[in-house]
């Protein structure tokens, strides 16, 4: 019977993802919690007082683990996690379950049998664009910290990038002339976006004000955006920005700077973009993910019909 510690069983799967699959630290940190979720459920309530310890902890025989370990893990999460959640948490445990067999620690994957719960058909919350415009035009311009705000959300407007990829941006990242902008996403995959010059113009004028006020030379391989410590801005500080500045401006609507990524998507395909256009744009591997936004063109494709088809 195998008696190597779950734990350590999950980060050499953790370190597999990283090394071998290329994941990004943040993903790679998801997986991690959802696992060591796994474990502490198995130790609460499947094995409790039936397994060796070491050092304090329970040890669990993973070969133990089976099918319907992983149904009550279901059910206990049932109790206070949305099915999209729970149906991410058990891809994590089937995702470890699988690499466990593939390394010949245990013969089987009780997992597999278990059916992903039906999600739910959620709409991605966005803006309509006078909105989104009232959002950008309320961000006063007094300080470098103004102007810097200004140029983070004209960006994240302009090009539907992530958060993430938005704070580890560097100045070199940004190509004026080519109005274009390199971005690093998902997995470390490199894309380069086109940028609007409402855009590169607030940038700009971040630029002249750091030099104005901080008395700061443009560094070409420092990052784009600088907290008030002159460090590198962090994504939660973005969301915390964005907070106050909807409070400012009177928008009730419930926005988080991925909100403006729908918004992006949203306005672009209601415009007629092309859908794969908007997926490349965007950084999805799958095209699915992208026809998540296609909601919205739901009423100009209504519109079209009652002009053209002849039997409506």
């Amino acid at each position: 019977m195998t008696r190597t510690p779950i734990e350590n069983l999950i980060r050499a799967f953790i370190e597999s993802l990283e090394t071998e699959k290329g994941y990004a630290k943040n993903t790679c940190r998801g997986y991690h919690k959802d696992l060591e979720e796994f474990e502490s459920y198995l130790v609460d309530h499947c094995f409790s007082g039936k397994n060796r310890r070491m050092a304090g902890r329970e040890l669990i025989a993973i070969d133990d683990v089976d099918g319907i370990h992983i149904r009550g893990y279901l059910g206990y999460l049932h109790k206070k996690n949305k099915k999209s959640t729970i149906a991410r948490k058990l891809s994590a445990v089937r995702s470890f379950l699988k690499f466990l067999v593939k390394r010949g620690v245990i013969e089987d994957n009780p997992s597999e049998s278990i059916l992903t719960p039906k999600q739910e058909k959620t709409i991605p919350a966005y803006l309509p664009v006078d909105e989104m415009f009232r959002l950008l035009d309320s961000i006063r311009a007094d300080s470098v910290l103004d102007v810097r705000n200004r140029a983070i959300f004209e960006i994240l407007y302009s090009c539907g990038i992530r958060v993430s990829e938005l704070v580890g941006m560097n100045n070199i990242d940004v190509d004026s002339k080519g109005e274009t902008i390199r971005v690093l996403g998902k997995g470390s995959k490199e894309r380069i976006v086109p940028i609007g010059q409402k855009a590169l113009d607030a940038i700009q004028v971040y630029r002249e004000q750091l030099n104005r006020e901080w008395g700061l030379e443009l560094d070409h391989n420092g990052p784009l955006f600088l907290n008030k410590n002159r460090g590198r801005l962090s994504a939660r500080s973005v969301a915390r920005i964005l907070e106050k500045l909807l409070k400012a401006c009177g928008l009730l609507t419930p926005v988080s700077p991925h909100t403006l990524r729908h918004t992006f998507a949203t306005h672009m395909l209601d415009a007629g973009a092309d859908l794969r256009a908007v997926q490349e744009l965007l950084g999805h591997k799958s095209l699915s993910t992208t026809q998540r936004y296609t909601h919205v063109s739901i009423d100009r494709l209504m519109e079209t019909y009652d002009r053209a088809h002849p039997r409506r």
